[in-house]
Formats: structure tokens, C-alpha cells, sequence
């Protein structure tokens, strides 16, 4: 089977994650299945973190059960390092901090070892160390505001990005054209893409006129605006995975349909680009509204 371009995120597996998730972490029968779905359907990149609460922990576990621990390549991440430390302590901080996810996820090596926080960049030299033992395949970081001066130093990339924040286009196309892996994350904009209205907190909700014109322009397309806001991801052909949570095995089903379905008309796609401006951070990036407990 083709390898799909979904990436299957795994916060939820271990934190209470997302402005619109009501329910909680699934069970571990639920992460099953959702773990045999993704395969099943081709899915063959797992995106975890130390930070994710038991997220590595549940995912080992669970592949372990399922026979699947060798058959998936997992991305993790590096928690923020603390201020002050040492050269020393750096190197020794970022070394456990990969050993540990590699314990907890039962495996050898890592697909890919990101630092979670961008301005840790500065400390590449130290990540390296651990592809050169063995333990990454490859290294680079998650950003989230800015574009560090080594940004293009990384192998892999995760970025922010959907229908409402193009803030990282022409880095990550600049980075494409370098050889950088490009994950994308925030597909639903942690589900406010696609909440009840009524639900949308106070500070956010001039989105609301702009999902109207995209739930607007999906009808005259004849697709769901979830379909939309996927295809629109899978269309920015320098994205190389497209990552999604999701609570369910139905959500995940969906996901796997809609990225079937292939990418977008060109007209569509100037569509979007015209009907939504570049819009300011703290409308679109969700450390913003918790720093602001907005959520």
C-alpha cells in the first residue's frame, strides 16, 4: 500500500488536548484501534513528544500489542530546555530526554527528533550528537512564531499551518527547496476550525466571519469544510505530512476519505488565498490564547 501523507498525531493519547475535545483521552482499546486504522489505511508517521503527558508511553505500549513497533516511524520532540544550563548540561538534558522517549516508545531509533521549543534551535550542535549515536534518523524543531537564524539547518521541520495562518509559506518553501522534512500540524486549528459557534471563546470569535465565507465556498465546491481545510494542506505541494489528532476512529476514518479525495483546483485554492488576509497571531495560534487563558 501507497504510503499516505497523514500524519497521525498522538497528543491526545496523552493529554486532555484541544479547545474542542469534551472528552478527554481515549481508552487504550480506543488508541488501538485508531493505531490499526492508521495502518491499515497506509498511515506510517506517528507524532508524539515528551511533553504529551503518556503519549510515548501509551503508543509504545499499544504498538508493542499490536505487533506494529517496527512498521512505524515515530517523530518525537525534545521538552524546552531549561534557562541557564551549562554547555554540559545541555548536551546531558537533550541525551536522556531522547533515551527516555526511546524507552518509552519500546524502539531503537527515532525517525525524527525535534526540540520542542524554537528558540532551542541554538543548541542543534547538541541534537546532532544523538543522530551521530544512532538514536534519530534525523533532527530539527517545531516552531511556532519565529524562524530561527539556523531554521534551515534542520532535517525536519514541523510548522503551523492552515486555511486561517499562513505565517510559515515561504519559509517552509524555501525550506523544501533546502531538503528539509516538512510536517504540518494545526489542520483544524485545534478544532475551532470547526466548533458550535456558541462555544468559540469571546476573544476569538472574528474567525467566525471567516469560517462563514469558507463554510461558504465548500458549499459552492460541493465538499464539507473539514474536506476543504484538509485538501488545502494536501494541495501546498512542500508539505510532506499532514498531521492530525483525533479523538476517534471515526474522525480518523474521515481524515483518511477527505486526503483521499486529492488536493484542490487551482481557482479554489486562489479562492482562499484571496478571501482570507494574513490575519494576527492572536487569532490563530493557540499559545496565545492559553497565555491569555482564552481556553
Amino acid at each position: 500500500m501507497k504510503e499516505s501523507k497523514l500524519v497521525l498525531g498522538t497528543v491526545q493519547f496523552g493529554l486532555n488536548y484541544g479547545i474542542a475535545n469534551t472528552d478527554g483521552k481515549p481508552a487504550p482499546e480506543r488508541v488501538r484501534q485508531i493505531l490499526q486504522t492508521a495502518y491499515d489505511n497506509g498511515i506510517r508517521t506517528l507524532d508524539t513528544a515528551a511533553a504529551y503527558g503518556e503519549s510515548e508511553t501509551v503508543l509504545g505500549t499499544e504498538l508493542k500489542n499490536l505487533g506494529l513497533l517496527d512498521k512505524m516511524k515515530i517523530v518525537s520532540k525534545v521538552p524546552p530546555v531549561p534557562a541557564n544550563f551549562s554547555d554540559c548540561e545541555v548536551e546531558k538534558f537533550i541525551m536522556e530526554s531522547v533515551e527516555k522517549s526511546l524507552k518509552n516508545l519500546k524502539i531503537n531509533q527515532l525517525d525524527a527528533v525535534l526540540f520542542h521549543n524554537e528558540n532551542n534551535l541554538k543548541y542543534l550542535k547538541f541534537l546532532k550528537k544523538a543522530k551521530d549515536a544512532g538514536l534519530t534518523r534525523a533532527v530539527g524543531a517545531s516552531l511556532d512564531s519565529t524562524v530561527p537564524e539556523n531554521a534551515f539547518e534542520c532535517e525536519a521541520v514541523q510548522v503551523p499551518g492552515n486555511v486561517l495562518d499562513r505565517r510559515f509559506l515561504d519559509f517552509l518553501r524555501k525550506a523544501h527547496q533546502n531538503g528539509t522534512k516538512i510536517y504540518n500540524r494545526s489542520v483544524y486549528l485545534q478544532g475551532l476550525l470547526l466548533m458550535d459557534e456558541s462555544r468559540i471563546p469571546e476573544p476569538l470569535k472574528e474567525v467566525i466571519k471567516y469560517r462563514n465565507k469558507l463554510e461558504a465556498l465548500a458549499e459552492e465546491t460541493g465538499i464539507t469544510p473539514a474536506e476543504l481545510y484538509v485538501r488545502y494542506l494536501f494541495s501546498i505541494s512542500e508539505i510532506d505530512g499532514v498531521l492530525t489528532g483525533v479523538d476517534t476512529v471515526e474522525q480518523l476514518e474521515y481524515n483518511i476519505k477527505v486526503a483521499n479525495a486529492g488536493i484542490l483546483a487551482h481557482d479554489i485554492m486562489e479562492k482562499i488565498f484571496t478571501m482570507i488576509p494574513e490575519l494576527p497571531e492572536y487569532l490563530i495560534r493557540p499559545h496565545v490564547w492559553a497565555v491569555n487563558k482564552w481556553v
